[in-house]
């Protein structure tokens, strides 16, 4: 497996109905540490041998050693998957997941075949068999 050297990082309002959503697009749980409340303090998901997304629960006050506060729905991911098909397969499982289609599977002029979804929480998710130059 190759080491990842890139993740997404996200949070949830709704973190469980979050890790609904990545598994039913393929993602994989690799860690997932949740604190005494039952709040996620980190998880990372693969997606493939590839990449991933790190992810937690929301947090309203701003760290005192960051001064980070952490936001939903603000995030845009876009995940390669293995074939034209596939496309339209995650895209089903995703709207089947929550998910509300923002572009339905389509062929665009640069290649490959795309489609976009927004999760639960407003995060636009595009999944595409093309991989980039």
């Amino acid at each position: 497996m190759s080491q990842r050297t890139l993740f997404h990082s996200l949070q949830f309002e709704d973190v469980d109905r979050a890790i609904a959503f990545l598994r039913a697009v393929g993602f994989t749980e690799a860690a997932c540490f949740r604190d005494e409340s039952g709040a996620v303090v980190h998880a990372q998901y693969d997606w493939r041998d590839t990449g991933g997304v790190m992810f937690g629960s929301v947090t309203r006050d701003e760290d005192p050693d960051t001064g980070w506060a952490r936001s939903a729905g603000h995030g845009q991911c876009y995940c390669v998957v293995e074939s034209d098909e596939r496309v339209d397969e995650v895209h089903a499982a995703a709207v089947a997941a929550g998910a509300t289609s923002i572009r339905a599977p389509e062929n665009p002029d640069y290649g490959g075949r795309t489609c976009a979804v927004r999760d639960a929480e407003g995060n636009q998710w595009s999944f595409g068999s093309y991989g980039g130059e």
